[in-house]
């Protein structure tokens, strides 16, 4: 006749036990993953943070967290504060330009940098260029307005078919002077 079949067969309880073995299991493979890298990945944004600060205020040799102010530092050489470094974000072309900006302690800009914007590539997105960026400097916050006079070089020229990026970057950069003023001029 035939050959006899042996079927093993589970229960639900045999189930529910081994999907609840599996789980646990999975769940603290992944629990010590993050135990492990968690520090790690916050001291690569701290150190990523400060390269970008870095970046701005070439000869500071500290940056402190300023207290009561969301992501502002005080750059520092040799224990005094040489500049401010704050965030600063305008509504541009494609969205929101979200910045850092390196202001001094008398309100003229040293540097930008851009840290996320959906500007348009080859057009907007040539804020971040020295060629647009290299004008900001020394720059106080009345001298913050965007022109397409080639003659004008008291002020901000705007992008080549970029106004609405050059103007909101611009934007952007004078707040933070003007926020960095009135912190420095309330101490």
């Amino acid at each position: 006749m035939s050959a006899e079949h042996t079927e093993k067969h589970y229960s639900i309880a045999q189930i529910a036990m081994n999907l609840t073995a599996a789980c646990f299991i999975s769940g603290a493979i992944i629990a010590a993953t993050y135990f492990v890298t968690a520090p790690i990945a916050v001291q690569k944004a701290i150190e990523l943070q400060n390269k970008s600060m870095q970046a701005l205020v070439k000869n500071a040799d500290n940056f402190k967290k300023i207290e009561g102010k969301t992501d502002w530092y005080e750059a520092q050489q040799g224990g005094k504060t040489i500049a401010y470094v704050v965030p600063s974000e305008s509504k541009g072309f494609g969205g929101p330009i979200k910045m850092l900006v390196a202001v001094t302690k008398e309100g003229k800009v040293i540097d930008f940098t851009i840290l996320a914007h959906n500007e348009t590539p080859g057009l907007g997105d040539n804020a971040q260029k020295d060629s647009f960026r290299g004008q900001f400097k020394d720059k106080g916050a009345e001298d913050l307005e965007v022109t397409k006079d080639p003659t004008n070089k008291k002020n901000i020229q705007a992008m080549t078919g970029a106004t609405i990026s050059s103007r909101a970057v611009t934007k952007g950069v004078k707040e933070a002077v003007e926020e960095v003023t009135k912190y420095v001029g309330g101490k």
